[in-house]
């Protein structure tokens, strides 16, 4: 899995006034905690950024001063207005115990149901795993190639090595929906299935007159 650098200082102190202080100066106060005692902290906003708005899932090594600590993004708040980072809570990790993250889903494959006029939809875009981050994948792999017109694929379908699905086995991750184009083509289909069939009719009708014989 991919990781991010981030650069993080003690924070001084704490509180609102401290808070609101700190983010005037573009400044977001965070915490760190899980395998050692909590840790306040403060990074600058505009690089914390680079680590909130991204389709990406990172592992984190969070620079403290002479240290580095291995870490998961576990919560954030934004502002309800001006949607500015308010502040960040920080997971600390390690190589040896299984963690519990979302990853990205990532469909492959030209569905079926697509070749039939179909929609593909990627219903889940993230799920949740369990296990060690040597096993954690940048994105999960979902193939679509055999999903028909109005097939789903779920999560109780779906096996990748070394990791546990943590999320509802009937959770939906990708469906080919039906199109109008797919609608159009099934009513064709269907149109002419019935006109053939009446024209068999027609043509048994007509030999079937043909062959009665004339009355006395």
């Amino acid at each position: 899995m991919k990781s991010i650098e981030l650069n993080a200082g003690l924070r001084d102190s704490v509180g609102k006034k401290n808070s609101k202080l700190l983010r005037k100066q573009e400044k977001v106060p965070c915490i760190i905690y899980g395998k050692r005692e909590p840790m306040h902290l403060v990074v600058d906003e505009k690089e914390l950024g680079h680590l909130v708005y991204t389709p990406d899932v990172f592992l984190v090594n969070l620079k403290i001063g002479d240290q580095t600590r291995l870490a998961l993004l576990q919560d954030i708040q934004f502002h309800p207005v001006s949607d500015h980072i308010l502040h960040a809570d920080f997971l600390e990790i390690d190589d040896q115990s299984p963690i519990k993250i979302q990853v990205p889903v990532q469909l492959e494959g030209f569905a079926k149901g697509v070749q039939s006029g179909g929609k593909l939809k990627l219903e889940s875009r993230r799920l949740t795993v369990f296990g060690l981050i040597k096993d954690l994948p940048d994105h999960l792999k979902v193939d679509v190639s055999d999903l028909e017109l109005g097939q789903s694929i779920k999560v109780k379908e779906l096996d990748f090595e070394n990791l546990e699905l943590i999320d509802p086995k009937n959770t939906v991750v990708a469906s080919v929906k039906l199109t109008r184009v797919a609608k159009g083509m099934s009513l064709e289909t269907e149109t002419e299935a019935e006109g053939e069939i009446s024209e068999e009719a027609e043509t048994v009708e007509g030999e079937a007159t043909e062959e009665k014989p004339a009355e006395e």
